[in-house]
């Protein structure tokens, strides 16, 4: 089980600028979103950064906001955060996959995310995984997203003088 389970967690990335990050939350399940967004914004803080938060109708939502934010706005980086609990149709693995799917696109386009949105079996299952006090998969999703902002940081290209003019 993933209760017995010894996991690794990289210390947060320290910043010499500011570091301002997104979260965009589907509250479909209020009270696990809040508890997620609560992880989030707890972790935000332990590394200096600003959060400033969205809300989408749900799941699939999310992906979207992000892309135009990642398009339109100065955001560092961005914290998806929701909560997919199986019912009794297919839906399920179709939000699941494609919200996944979606972010995991954005990520390869270059911006940095954390993925917390939670696919569970049932409401116990998400309430632990939320809990800031518990699993805190919101709280991992900002770590996931600093930790990509700070890679991004360290590999950025400074842009010399292009073609026939000075650098100066």
């Amino acid at each position: 089980m993933a209760a017995t389970e010894e996991h690794a967690t990289l210390p947060l990335p320290a910043f010499d600028k500011p570091v301002k990050l997104l979260i965009v939350v589907a509250p479909y399940y209020r009270a696990i979103a809040d508890n997620l967004v609560a992880g989030a914004r707890a972790m935000a803080e332990k590394a200096g950064a600003s959060v400033d938060l969205v809300e989408v109708p749900g799941a699939l939502e999310i992906p979207a906001a992000i892309s135009t934010a990642f398009r339109m706005t100065d955001y560092d980086g961005f914290v998806a955060l929701g909560c997919v609990i199986r019912g009794e149709t297919t839906h399920y693995d179709t939000v699941c996959n494609d919200s996944s799917r979606g972010l995991t696109l954005l990520g390869l386009q270059g911006a940095c995310l954390g993925n917390g949105i939670l696919t569970v079996e049932n409401r116990a299952q998400a309430e632990v995984r939320a809990d800031p006090a518990g699993q805190d998969k919101g709280g991992g999703a900002a770590a996931a997203a600093l930790h990509l902002i700070a890679l991004s940081r360290k590999w950025a290209r400074s842009t010399k003088g292009m073609g026939f003019r000075s650098a100066d």
